[in-house]
């Protein structure tokens, strides 16, 4: 790419597309949004990691948006501090438990699937990452253990895991080959509700007991967007320091 074009796009920053898809068997229609990064258009020979990040209960697929993903990643893509890659925010619709909620499958089937033929991504594990806030984490922790071989990083943010996955979790940690762990973050406010708080330390006191190794942080803030702000940027330079 010329040095006056990478300049240009570089100054105009990345963007959002805004999509929707029919995924077979799955009732209703998978909203997502997606950040492409500075110069993803003029770079027609580049492929990109991409990170899936997943938004909490009650909100959408713009939360991620709305707290400053893609303002932090083009600051950082323009000052050459990390390397660029793909944000795909999903919207979930369904507030039931995963057995009840048709996500998974939609990401799985849909989803995935798509971004990796319509957009340039490096399409395996070792460039794929997912996280998520609140319900979104415990969706993270869902995806990301029953399936290491398609995420290479798990990000758990004020982490609430499904009542229904609870009994299968130490399962599925342990079915993991050593070669196909994740790497792992978790991290709660220190005046989060009780149960998220508690499902956050159990978590991460399952790693502890197996010798997996993570990031664990408890940082002062509640269960809400001002304390997922606050440490956005330490989650996004956590998920690039692999790329």
């Amino acid at each position: 790419m010329p040095t006056q074009t990478a300049s240009k796009c570089l100054e105009l920053g990345g963007r959002i597309v805004v999509g929707q898809l029919e995924v077979k068997d799955i009732p209703k229609p998978l909203d997502f949004r997606i950040y492409l990064p500075p110069c993803y258009a003029e770079a027609q020979d580049q492929r990109y990691p991409v990170l899936y990040l997943v938004h909490g209960q009650s909100f959408n697929d713009d939360q991620w948006d709305r707290l400053g993903v893609d303002e932090v990643l083009d600051r950082w893509i323009a000052g050459s501090e990390i390397s660029p890659f793909l944000v795909v925010m999903p919207r979930d619709t369904n507030w039931g438990t995963a057995e009840q909620d048709p996500f998974d499958e939609a990401v799985l089937q849909g989803l995935l699937p798509y971004v990796d033929k319509y957009y340039r991504t490096l399409p395996d594990r070792e460039h794929r990452a997912i996280g998520g806030l609140s319900r979104g984490a415990g969706w993270a922790a869902n995806l990301g253990l029953q399936h290491p071989d398609l995420f290479g990083s798990v990000g758990l943010h004020s982490l609430a895991l499904f009542w229904s996955d609870v009994p299968f979790v130490k399962q599925w940690l342990d079915e993991i080959p050593a070669e196909l762990m994740p790497r792992f973050y978790i991290d709660a406010g220190l005046n989060d509700r009780p149960d998220i708080l508690n499902s956050s330390r159990w978590f991460e006191d399952l790693l502890n007991q197996r010798d997996i190794p993570h990031e664990w942080h408890l940082f002062a803030g509640y269960h809400d967007e001002t304390y997922w702000k606050a440490h956005l940027e330490q989650y996004l330079r956590w998920y690039a320091a692999e790329w």
